[in-house]
């Protein structure tokens, strides 16, 4: 099971339009009316604001989205320790929505489907590591993976 970040929901909404990619777009909502497919509370609040129609496409498919509960607050609260994040002092990294989105992942147990940057090399500092950066901490340790390798790895055919 996924929880999709923003990046990769408006990453798929502006690079494959449902009017052109119909196919796909079916599947994504049987993901999601199967509940194999969930987004943070967070993660939608951010595509609504970017992207207004997709928002309202996945309203219309019955998205899951999961709320900020006060065991992800702490899980997000940690991870920004971990980091080393004082007060709201963040780097040029992750913000506190995508802490949120992440201790979503891992309170939840799902993989993380995003399209924010990998840094091959890590920054010297922590407060500029990235979504997959974060994720991949032994202490944080969420799956994840971007939009096309979770298409490839599905394997499904869109004729």
């Amino acid at each position: 099971m996924q929880s999709f970040d923003a990046s990769s929901m408006i990453y798929a909404w502006d690079n494959y339009p449902v009017s052109q990619f119909p196919g796909l777009w079916t599947w994504l909502a049987d993901r999601i009316n199967a509940r194999l497919v969930r987004m943070s509370a967070i993660a939608f609040d951010e595509v609504e604001h970017k992207v207004p129609e997709c928002s309202a496409w996945l309203r219309d498919v019955n998205l899951d989205r999961l709320p900020v509960s006060e065991v992800i607050l702490h899980e997000a609260l940690r991870i920004k320790g971990l980091l080393g994040v004082v007060e709201d002092k963040f780097g040029g990294g992750v913000g506190e929505n995508d802490l949120l989105i992440i201790a979503t992942s891992k309170i939840h147990g799902l993989e993380l489907v995003t399209d924010e940057k990998f840094q091959a090399a890590l920054p010297k500092l922590m407060p500029n590591y990235k979504i997959p950066a974060v994720c991949g901490l032994a202490t944080v340790d969420v799956r994840w993976i971007n939009f096309i390798g979770y298409l490839k790895r599905s394997e499904a055919v869109f004729g």
